[in-house]
């Protein structure tokens, strides 16, 4: 039986099956959970609320309940205390993702401020002339490409087998914060327009910043890439 709850859960009102983590042996701390298949049809699921969220509207966000949710042994995965290890390979390969959300996001944000600037005329000449907008375009194309090679450099790794926890986090850092980065930009691009939205450079901005938090924040990639730095050395 599962009893709890569980908050922000991307697409949780939609799914029809989800990998739910729970406690098995609480004695044994984070090595005592296990990981299960749960169908969302199951007596004792209950979605309590969809979150307004600020960005990211296309995917929905849950938080759930689980009330003497019956789960069947054949719905274990794995060994009954093997949760965590399953989580953190999880959460590796996710990182990766997110990496790459953030990169696309990045990348749509500096197409559209480079159109923008091209379009846009002030005292007399394209903003895109401005030595000021030219260098903040150049920032901006530099470190979409740097996200991008090091969102490769990570899924790279991971489809070779090889190790890829460390590249993961760098990846997701600082594709996430350069996407939060480049949509500023972009805004302050497009000036008052830029607050508004007629233009798509806000949607960017509001987006961007759910990759800071979601699937482990800036603050802990910087932790498990540290801890990496302090064991292997640079």
């Amino acid at each position: 039986m599962l009893n709890g709850s569980k908050n922000f859960i991307t697409n949780a009102s939609h799914a029809g099956l989800a990998i739910v983590f729970a406690t098995t042996d609480p004695t044994r701390g984070h090595r005592g959970i296990g990981a299960f298949l749960v169908e969302t049809t199951s007596p004792g699921w209950e979605v309590l609320r969809v979150e307004e969220k600020m960005g990211l509207h296309g995917a929905h966000t849950a938080q759930l309940a689980f009330t003497d949710l019956y789960v069947p042994r054949e719905n274990l995965l794995g060994e009954e205390t093997d949760g965590f290890k399953i989580a953190i390979k999880t959460l590796d390969g996710g990182r990766i993702g997110i990496a790459a959300q953030a990169v696309g996001i990045a990348r749509a944000a500096l197409a559209d401020a480079l159109e923008y600037a091209q379009q846009r005329r002030a005292f007399g000449n394209a903003l895109v002339d401005f030595q000021g907008t030219q260098w903040k375009l150049a920032d901006m194309a530099t470190a979409v490409e740097a996200a991008r090679l090091l969102t490769l450099r990570a899924a790279t790794l991971k489809d070779a087998g090889r190790p890829y926890t460390k590249e993961a986090s760098m990846a997701k850092l600082f594709a996430s914060e350069a996407a939060m980065a480049i949509a500023t930009q972009a805004v302050q691009l497009h000036g008052g327009y830029g607050y508004t939205r007629e233009f798509a450079v806000e949607r960017y901005f509001r987006d961007a910043k759910a990759t800071e938090i979601y699937e482990g924040s800036s603050e802990i990639q910087r932790v498990v890439i540290a801890e990496h730095v302090l064991r292997e050395g640079a």
